[in-house]
């Protein structure tokens, strides 16, 4: 695909990629830098976050301390106070503080100089005159004032009169009568945004849109020149939207385009038929279950096996709430390809998660996982575990099985990934929390299959349509929402240590009551290490565990695992947990997902405020997975009212996992959802919102569809462009699928 001026074959996308520091100066590109703006595109797609007209006074209700912000705003009274001591150095200058009004609210702006200062202020700074101020917003004794703002008074008509260089800078974001506000900087002040987006729009003159004709007019869009021009040098508020409303359709499309050409790449492409087999392993383990699988299990199970038997490649995401079966799910998918004569693998990211599935699988298969051993059912398999941490023999044995097919069912973490690695028949890849594994990884493991294996993704965490079409858009969804008959309700309560102190206390004993039923409990801690030596301080794990010892749970078993542990001693503390030698485990979010132990009934989560939504939800799962009644505390010193706490009281109200997930959505930054900030990547949405528009991101995938359709090679150039650009962009992890 790569081709013409630097790899890219529209001028608009060389245009759009070329480096900054030629078009805004090497010093200002470094500003911008620090922004996550590094090529003219990014600084064409940082538009203002809102637009005034110039007789239009800003909402001064609406500024926060701290924020470099550009206002316009009446001059409602002007105060002077000389300065005092001799003429000289020793002199104190003088203050001239105006007041600045909305009609409704007040700013002060406050300058300070010698005499002749004062003077020149006071006459630019006439009462009831109207001007545009930029600065950064500070306070004083409570109230809200700018030190020495940038100014530009406006005349009857409210157009800038400018008297300075600078000043005309300033007018400049006046144009056709709108004030547009950038998102600014001590360094980078709204104006200067605005006069390095003008020099950005020249670098394009000339350069044709990069989408074909056809597709603008179906979709209804203005040409791309046009609409940069409208968002940066609108004429009216209708202008600047269409402008915005076409940079969000090209973020839409963009992603759009690349799932659907690896749809279709992945549909050219054969793979092993893997056709379930009467009689065989997989019948055999469902006459076992000593449960009745769900509706949506039996659903999802039968629109695999079509998968499977197809003569390509099976490309599924199954997500499901925390214990809705998944793992049974996947289970029987692996068993299919068994039967039919291959292999499975279960790369998942942690050597807890892998250790969990191995003895979960084990567990479910009985002597249907043991192989050839004496006594085993005719139609048994090997299940083997793959692990940095295996002994030199272990993993020699594990290896052996691996490449003599002796094992049917590989369960790794990126241990599996090594070149020593190696399978008969690899015919399924089943990829546990996909977003933790890098484009490289999943494709090392692919190579090791004779042909195009099936992938199956699982994932724990709910994830609104929208979000799936954008970041799962190569892959077919199933979902599994219901839960299995059996599990036990789970009670959540948000414990107010600051203004309630005694009900921490009563959490205490409460895990004291749970543990002399003979149940057990979680202690989720967000750090390893405390801050202050004191729970009240922020305990890391460590430090609550040996108080939680000394103190209120004193003479109870209790454990403490984390991430740091040598690898022996987390093995050690979870298969303490699990055989029911511990009491109490305290730990970070390493048991978040795939642990599971049906007689933990309790979980404590402490400073459950520095925990996103969705982890706390993940978290939650972890009890009630068997059927004793579960309860969570949600242990936090935030006030009622503050967002953080708004988060903790939302997981307590529900356990709908896909209502939290939206929740968690409107509340984080698009980046975050798209795996953008892991690594310091760059995420390729600056203006799509997934769940704001869901309608526009639909549209986009039913056009992607079609270009496919009309250009199955992607030989129009911009289609080639804009999926280049979408792999250099955004996140891998999440992105790239195959």
């Amino acid at each position: 695909m790569e081709a013409g001026l630097g790899g890219w074959r529209t001028a608009m996308y060389a245009q759009l990629h070329a480096p900054l520091g030629p078009v805004v100066g090497e010093r200002t590109a470094k500003e911008f830098a620090s922004l996550r703006i590094h090529t003219v595109g990014d600084l064409l797609r940082f538009i203002p976050r809102r637009y005034l007209s110039g007789t239009d006074l800003t909402d001064l209700a609406t500024l926060s301390e701290g924020e470099h912000v550009a206002v316009i705003a009446r001059v409602a009274d002007i105060r002077r106070h000389e300065g005092h001591g001799q003429p000289g150095r020793s002199a104190r200058p003088g203050r001239l503080e105006v007041l600045l009004s909305d009609g409704h609210g007040r700013l002060t702006a406050t300058f300070f100089g010698k005499t002749h200062l004062l003077t020149w202020w006071e006459r630019q700074l006439r009462e009831g005159v109207a001007g545009v101020f930029v600065g950064k917003v500070g306070s004083f004794r409570g109230n809200l004032q700018m030190s020495h703002p940038v100014f530009a008074m406006m005349d009857g008509s409210g157009r800038i009169v400018a008297t300075s260089e600078e000043k005309e800078r300033i007018a400049t974001l006046a144009t056709g009568g709108l004030v547009g506000l950038y998102p600014a900087t001590a360094r980078l002040p709204t104006w200067k945004v605005a006069e390095c987006a003008r020099l950005a729009l020249a670098a394009l003159a000339g350069v044709d849109d990069p989408w074909p004709a056809w597709l603008r007019e179906r979709a209804g869009v203005l040409d791309l020149p046009t609409a940069l021009a409208a968002v940066h040098e609108p004429a009216s508020l209708a202008e600047a939207a269409r402008g915005a409303e076409r940079l969000r359709f090209d973020e839409a499309l963009a992603t759009q385009l690349t799932m659907a050409y690896r749809r279709a790449d992945a549909a050219n492409r054969p793979a092993v038929p893997r056709v379930a087999v009467p009689g065989g392993l997989l019948d055999a383990f469902d006459e076992r279950l000593p449960f009745r699988l769900t509706d949506g299990q039996s659903s999802v199970s039968a629109a695999i096996q079509s998968d499977l038997a197809r003569s390509r490649p099976m490309q599924r995401l199954l997500q499901g709430e925390v214990g809705s079966g998944k793992t049974v799910v996947a289970l029987r998918a692996m068993l299919t390809v068994v039967d039919a004569g291959g292999q499975a693998a279960l790369l998942a990211p942690t050597e807890v998660l892998a250790s969990q599935h191995y003895q979960t699988i084990r567990a479910l298969l009985g002597d249907l996982g043991q192989g050839r051993m004496l006594g085993a059912p005719d139609v048994a398999t090997d299940v083997v575990l793959l692990t940095g941490s295996l002994s030199a023999a272990a993993k020699r044995t594990a290896l052996l099985r691996a490449a003599s097919g002796e094992a049917g069912i590989v369960i790794g973490t990126h241990a599996l990934l090594s070149d020593r690695v190696q399978f008969a028949d690899l015919g399924l890849i089943v990829v546990d929390e996909q977003h933790r594994f890098g484009v490289e990884q999943r494709a090392v493991l692919a190579d090791k299959a004779a042909g195009r294996p099936h992938v199956l993704v699982l994932t724990a965490t709910p994830i609104p349509r929208s979000v799936a079409m954008t970041i799962f858009g190569d892959l077919d969804v199933s979902t599994l929402a219901e839960l299995p008959s059996g599990r036990a309700e789970v009670s959540t309560v948000v414990v107010d240590a600051a203004s309630r102190p005694q009900w921490v206390d009563r959490a205490w004993e409460r895990v004291r009551e749970e543990v002399s039923t003979g149940r057990q409990v979680f202690v989720v801690v967000p750090r390893i290490g405390g801050r202050g030596g004191s729970s009240a301080d922020g305990a890391g794990v460590v430090e609550l565990a040996d108080e939680l010892r000394s103190g209120p749970l004193a003479g109870l078993r209790v454990g403490v695992l984390h991430g740091q542990l040598p690898t022996e001693a987390k093995d050690e503390a979870m298969g303490a947990f699990v055989a029911g030698a511990l009491d109490v485990l305290v730990a970070t979010t390493v048991i978040e997902v795939g642990v599971d132990v049906p007689n933990a009934s309790m979980m404590v989560i402490w400073d459950a405020d520095k925990f996103g939504i969705s982890q706390l939800h993940q978290l939650r799962g972890r009890i009630g997975r068997g059927a004793h009644p579960g309860v969570c505390l949600l242990v936090t010193r935030v006030p009622a009212g503050e967002p953080a706490r708004d988060r903790l009281d939302a997981v307590a109200g529900t356990r709908d996992g896909f209502e939290l997930a939206e929740l968690d959505l409107e509340q984080r930054r698009e980046g975050d959802v798209l795996g953008a900030s892991q690594a310091g990547s760059r995420s390729s949405l600056r203006l799509l919102r997934v769940l704001e528009h869901a309608d526009l991101i639909a549209q986009a995938r039913d056009l992607a569809a079609e270009c496919v359709a009309r250009d199955p090679g992607a030989a129009t150039p911009g289609f080639a462009d804009a999926i280049r650009a979408t792999e250099l962009l955004a996140s891998p992890d999440w992105l790239e699928r195959n």
